[in-house]
Order: structure tokens, then sequence, then C-alpha cells
């Protein structure tokens, strides 16, 4: 199924509600589960794979868990079930089972866990027997997935004799990690600047959880808004202070001609005159907000800004390897796009007009990546454009298309 998208006016204007944040929705349902404790989850997410996890883990018969295409149950689910008395086999869909689990793994067999590859090593699906762990030290390549870490630092205070996590190299995602301790609330939890050590002794404190929207989902809307005619979107709910990294949008977008108002309700998003960039390159490392890199590869592209995005290479083991598929579907609509090594070029083009009159024959593949479908939606507010797989969104923003639509978006 393809979706063809356009907008007569090219004029944005409404008042969104945005999905809960799934980062945050994942973590509350493993923390809830590993402590037991009947406390409340307010505004959960109603994305896919939050609800693929809740469902698993609300079944305490259950032996085998297939997570399909949800990597953070995948991650998360590796090492809670580590720690649950019993025999499991973890598992996922083709793709799950093409994203590499070793670091992980490794990590937990190092203080004490029985885990065993299925089919090949390295990779899903596992069995796992789970039991008491020993707990002790060990040391983890930080810069691969903040979510090895993140599963780690959850099950830590359920570890006989605590945890301790020597890094090595730059720790990715950091404000993550940041994130789950926040969510820990433990007084006996220290987390990194940049290199160093994660210890973790003693219980862990806390009640219960209101979920904030998604400031990743609000990445489309500033999209939206910096290539609309004119605009202005209330994302409602949305707050200054966040434990999400991704309200670096924010920051991000003024530099595309997005102003940002806090208001009391959420944020007001509008076109400000003052585009930065008109006359200058654009440069970012996204090492700390890599969901955002999609994005702001695409904005730039479409208005012709010259721009490297660095700190990409966690991209490379997302639902697709997002930086060649960027580079793949750039390209296929006209646009100079490079990659050098794990950095990501968008080089200016010569004009709009040659780029447009080859949207209408082109269709956006989405490699079951819902990333890639919103990413290239705002699109369509230059030229209509076919986006393959459209309910791939489901993973995250189940409701992405219908709020388009009610912002004046047309679909066929």
């Amino acid at each position: 199924m393809n979706l063809s998208l356009s907008h007569t006016t090219k004029v944005v204007r409404g008042e969104i509600t945005l999905p809960s944040s799934k980062s945050i929705s994942n973590r509350a349902l493993i923390i809830k589960a590993l402590s037991g404790l009947p406390f409340e989850i307010e505004n959960l997410s109603t994305a896919n794979d939050t609800q693929i996890l809740q469902q698993l883990l609300a079944d305490k018969n259950r032996t085998t868990f297939d997570v399909g295409h949800a990597g953070t149950a995948m991650r998360f689910l590796t090492a809670y079930l580590a720690i649950q008395q019993g025999e499991f086999i973890l598992t996922g869909s083709e793709r799950m089972q093409q994203r590499p689990i070793r670091i992980l793994v490794d990590s937990l067999r190092t203080i004490g866990a029985d885990i065993t590859y299925l089919k090949n090593e390295g990779f899903p699906p596992l069995k796992i027997i789970g039991k008491t762990l020993s707990g002790g030290e060990i040391t983890i390549d930080g810069s691969i997935s903040s979510q090895y870490i993140s599963a780690l630092m959850m099950i830590a205070p359920y570890i006989k004799n605590g945890l301790k996590i020597n890094f090595e190299g730059q720790v990715a995602s950091k404000p993550y990690l940041d994130m789950t301790a926040e969510m820990m609330k433990s007084p006996t939890l220290t987390l990194p600047e940049g290199e160093g050590i994660f210890s973790h002794l003693g219980g862990d404190k806390r009640g219960g959880f209101v979920v904030e929207p998604d400031w990743s989902a609000a990445s489309y809307w500033y999209s939206m808004v910096a290539l609309a005619k004119d605009a202005e979107i209330t994302l409602l709910g949305l707050k200054k202070k966040s434990l999400q990294g991704d309200s670096v949008v924010a920051e991000i977008f003024e530099k595309f001609g997005v102003k940002t108002d806090f208001i009391e309700n959420g944020i007001r998003l509008t076109k400000s005159s003052d585009f930065g960039l008109r006359t200058s390159d654009f440069q970012l490392n996204f090492t700390n907000c890599p969901d955002l890199a999609q994005t702001v590869a695409v904005t730039s592209a479409a208005l012709n800004v010259p721009s490297k995005l660095t700190g990409l290479s966690t991209l490379r083991i997302k639902e697709t390897d997002r930086i060649a598929a960027l580079q793949i579907e750039l390209t296929r609509l006209g646009f100079n796009v490079e990659v050098d090594g794990d950095d990501l070029i968008v080089n200016r083009h010569s004009g709009k007009s040659q780029q447009l009159n080859h949207w209408s024959s082109i269709s956006v593949h989405t490699y079951d990546d819902h990333r890639m479908a919103m990413a290239f939606a705002p699109l369509s507010l230059l030229s209509p454009i076919t986006i393959e797989n459209p309910d791939v969104v489901v993973k995250s923003y189940p409701n992405f298309w219908k709020d388009l639509k009610n912002v004046g978006f047309e679909m066929k």
C-alpha cells in the first residue's frame, strides 16, 4: 500500500496531541515489572512497540517472547529475563534477527547470565535461563547503544553484589541514560559525564510515572513548520523541563526559521523571518539525539542548506541502516547527498524545480522504519509525494496521518 500526500495551501495551522514518549513508557514498564510494586503509569504510549512490551510482561506464565520489530523491547527483555527464574525464548522479526545483541549478552554473561544464541552467533533469537546473578564489574563499549546500558542499569538493583560498568569510548545517547537514572530515582546511582563508570548498589525507590508527550514525534512538526509557506502549530503537553534529550529539537530548528514559544498548555511553533542558515552551512553531532537525524537531513535538503551530520554510527543498527536509507531516498528525489564513513553530507543543489519535477513518479521507500515515513512526509508541502508502507508509523506515532489530515494535508 502507498499513500499519496499533498497540501494545497502550504499553510499549516492546528493543535496537535502528540503520542506519549515511547522511551519513557518502555522504561516505566520494565521498572514496574522488576519492582513488583502496583504503582500507576499514566499516559502510557499507545505506540506498537510499547503495546507489545506491555502485553509480553502481562503474561506471567509466558516462556516465549516475540518482540516483532520492537528493538527497545528486545534489549530490555534480554536483561530482564536474565534475572527471572525460568527458561525463556526471546525472538523477533526477520529484521530483528539481523540486529546485533552480542555486546549486551557478553556483559550479562560476565555477571553470571546463562544466554545461548539459537541461530546466528551475536544475534537473536536467544535462549535465556534466568537466575540470580552474582553481579560485579563489567566493561562495555558505550558508543554502540544506550539501550544496552539502560537495560543493565534497570536490573542493577536486583543483582546480588551490585553492578559496576566501566565505559570504553564516548557514551552514545547519554540523555537516554540520564532518563533511566532519573526514573530509577536511586541515591546510590551515579553516571559518567562522558567516559567513566556507572555504579549501583542497594535498592531503587520510586512512586508512579506520568509519561510526557514525545519530543521525537514533535520533530516532524518542526520540519513541517520549516517547509510550510506559513504555519502556527500548538503541540500540547510539551514542557521546557523534560527527561527527553530530543527536546533539543527546539534549539536545532531555530536555525531553520522555526520559533518555539512555551505556553501554558504546551508549545507554539511559528515560522520566523530569521532563517539563519540561508547563507551558511549547518553541522551538528547527533550522538545525543540520533532519532532527530532523519528529520534534520530531509529538512536540510529541502531548504537547500549544505549540512554535515555526524555522530550517526548507531543509525546503522536501527530498524534499517538509516544512513544508507537516507542517502538512497534523498538521491532518488534528486538531492545531492553523500556518505563519508558514518557521516551524512547534504550538498547544495542547483534549484528546487529539478527535484520537484521527479517526485510525481517516485515513491519513498520506508524500509519498515517509522522514522523514514515521518521524516519524508513534510516534503509534501513542497510538492506531492508518495510514501510506501505508511502503516509503519504505528511503531511510535499511530495517529500521525490522522493528525496531518486534520491540518489540511490531502491523502489518497
